[in-house]
């Protein structure tokens, strides 16, 4: 058997061994290409924000069939009356939770939920384009 784990790798870091065939180099391309894959959902004042999930994951929920809305550049109070989950094509905000001095940015490519019953200001700095669903 091979042994998994004992690569020198000062001489070349993308070298791992897999099994007892010959090594195998990776790109550091598809390593990077691998983790983007796995974007990992981060939660702040309330808000969930995946950061650009995998055009497969955006498909299987159906995103893209989803009702669009869209707005310029503004300021404005909203409350969500139902859990509100968005994937946003186009834009840049930032949500302050009401008793919050801090915001929460999102921007194009953010795939974010908002849970019912948050009040919040919407800051929008650059028109926004996304898709939607109410629960």
């Amino acid at each position: 058997m091979g042994c998994i784990g004992l690569v020198n790798t000062s001489i070349n870091p993308y070298l791992t061994r897999t099994s007892n065939k010959p090594y195998n180099s990776r790109k550091p391309s598809s390593m990077a290409a691998a983790i983007r894959a796995e974007s990992v959902a981060t939660e702040k004042l309330g808000i969930t924000i995946r950061k650009n999930p995998p055009e497969s994951k955006l498909t299987q929920l159906g995103v893209r069939n989803w009702p669009k809305w869209g707005c310029p550049p503004s300021k404005f109070p909203w409350t969500y009356s139902a859990k509100e989950t968005c994937y946003l094509l186009e834009g840049k905000v930032k949500v302050y939770p009401n008793g919050s001095d801090e915001g929460v940015e999102i921007e194009a490519g953010d795939f974010v939920v908002f849970p019912k019953g948050m009040s919040c200001t919407w800051d929008v700095s650059v028109a926004v384009d996304k898709h939607y669903q109410f629960e």
